[in-house]
């Protein structure tokens, strides 16, 4: 569930719930830092909860306010659908993600591999040359400063990363809106593609970076924010911590996993952590 706004607990929020109840929207009340924070389904618009609210507070007659009733959806693994119309960003990052691995066959279709990295290269015996970033920025090749974070390697590559994108991806776009999301993409994307290349060259991809960004930026949000929070547990972060650990010690590469860009990692982390003031700017929308 989101959160969508915070309440003094000497506020008596029962006439309001009893509304939100009236109209078959899913909600509930917790108490978090001697607050009460009132969340709602993620199939809920937070901004139009948060007018009714203040409009209550104001002293407004919520019955004289016509609220449509949202439309009930079938529950799958537990997690209320969400309507695809209302997060196109991230549905557009799964979806380039997939046709651009399909481009590359996984790696294996050198051409549109060389299109799609982030400087371009050339296989020569045993070798790989491959240009310089300014070679590639003088060429007026800029969308290579983002595209390897959509080129993915193996099925399980693919949907590890999307399965993420999507949970997380979606929560942003939800509170934050659709451009806060692509700003956050775009920032931790080519700072984890920048920070890889100069580190391993241009062989690597994946949406791994981005992910890590907004894993840490939805981390430090809830962390310093009372409002709006995008309410994933703090544990996340732990989680990811010592999945970066792990990539580091050469545990997973070990396992199977294939080569892991801990570079992208780091530096994706950094990045969503480093855009949380900026990130402030965009707030709930």
């Amino acid at each position: 569930m989101i959160p969508v706004f915070s309440a003094p607990l000497s506020e008596d929020l029962a006439p309001f719930t009893a509304l939100l109840w009236e109209y078959e929207i899913p909600h509930r009340v917790i108490e978090e830092d001697d607050k009460q924070v009132l969340l709602v389904s993620a199939s809920i618009d937070p901004g139009k909860v948060r007018s009714l609210y203040q409009y209550w507070k104001d002293g407004g007659d919520l019955h004289a306010v016509e609220i449509r009733r949202p439309v009930k959806r079938q529950r799958r693994f537990g997690v209320q659908a969400v309507n695809p119309s209302r997060v196109p960003v991230t549905l557009a990052l799964i979806g380039l993600s997939v046709l651009a691995t399909l481009l590359i066959s996984f790696g294996a279709n050198d051409s549109w591999m060389a299109r799609l990295t982030f400087t371009n290269y050339l296989v020569d015996g045993h070798s790989l040359r491959y240009d310089s970033i300014l070679g590639m920025l003088s060429s007026g090749q800029w969308w290579r400063l983002v595209t390897p974070i959509f080129l993915h390697f193996s099925v399980l590559h693919i949907l590890f990363n999307l399965l993420w994108v999507w949970v997380v991806g979606q929560r942003v776009e939800l509170l934050q809106g659709g451009k806060a999301l692509v700003a956050l993409t775009l920032v931790s994307g080519v700072a984890s593609n920048l920070a890889q290349y100069l580190i391993s060259g241009p062989m690597f991809g994946g949406m791994s970076g981005v992910v890590f960004g907004l894993l840490a930026y939805t981390w430090i949000w809830d962390r310093f924010e009372t409002q709006s929070r995008f309410g994933f547990p703090p544990a996340l972060m732990a989680l990811m911590v010592l999945w970066l650990a792990l990539g580091y010690t050469g545990v997973l590469e070990g396992a199977g996993m294939g080569a892991i860009a801990n570079t992208a990692h780091l530096v994706g982390l950094l990045a969503g952590l480093a855009w949380y003031p900026i990130g402030r700017l965009f707030g709930p929308r």
